[in-house]
């Protein structure tokens, strides 16, 4: 099955290229960057990589042609990501954090999942990239809250079926929270597969603005969500506690 990364970016220019280039080698058939009308370098760099041809992997499948797309879309994570999901062919799409590397075997842990008929989508285990211990805290902690829930957050590099994604509506263009309520959805359309593959991802905004300060606000904000409060009211609070 032909399987698209998508990645929506916003002043990404530190790390998109990092992300690319580990992501172009690992057999995805498309690779679509939805820049949302950044500022800084971020178009160029992806721009540097686009129609370049990825060492093949080792092992497993690897596509005839991988390309590397540059689109552009409204700012907001949930209309980038339907512009890619738009702009590609391919018949599963992987949505993917510019700062969050993919395992080796992604592409084969997505394929076996899928290979069961009664299977839409899936998520990773998630892994941050520091060595602190409330680091490795924090991912052990939304893996399990995943996994209990059933619900899927986008440092989880979620996937699914076009035709099942296009079914349930594509992503709400909400201003948070859509990967949430697009995971909602989309556990009420059939299994899941919570892939204990990890990916690894940035752990840059919690260092930021404190791990314990980033918790309480992530609690929060899915606290006042689930009671209700609309998202572009909860937009509003996460700007003024940031």
């Amino acid at each position: 099955m032909a399987i698209a990364v998508i990645i929506p970016v916003l002043n990404e220019a530190r790390s998109i290229g990092q992300t690319l280039s580990h992501t172009a080698t690992l057999g995805f058939d498309e690779l679509i960057v939805v820049d949302g009308g950044s500022s800084d370098q971020t178009c160029a760099v992806v721009e540097s990589h686009a129609g370049r041809l990825p060492n093949r992997p080792r092992s497993g499948p690897a596509p005839a042609s991988p390309t590397i797309r540059l689109l552009k879309a409204p700012a907001g994570r949930a209309r980038q990501l339907n512009a890619g999901a738009a702009g590609s062919r391919c018949e599963v799409l992987l949505f993917l954090h510019a700062d969050t590397y993919l395992p080796t075997d992604a592409r084969q842990a997505i394929s076996a999942a899928l290979s069961d008929k009664a299977c839409v989508g899936g998520r990773f285990d998630v892994r941050f990239d520091s060595p602190r211990p409330i680091a490795r805290l924090v991912g052990h902690m939304m893996n399990l809250r995943s996994r209990w829930s059933g619900l899927a957050t986008g440092d989880q590099a979620l996937f699914v079926r076009r035709e099942v994604f296009e079914r349930i509506g594509r992503f709400a263009e909400i201003p948070l929270m859509e990967d949430i309520e697009f995971s909602r959805r989309l556990k009420r359309a059939g299994r899941l597969a919570p892939l204990r593959h990890q990916v690894v991802t940035a752990f840059r905004r919690w260092e930021q603005n404190g791990p314990v300060r980033t918790i309480l606000l992530m609690w929060t904000l899915r606290f006042l969500y689930w009671i209700g409060v609309s998202p572009d009211r909860l937009q509003h609070f996460y700007r003024i506690v940031r």
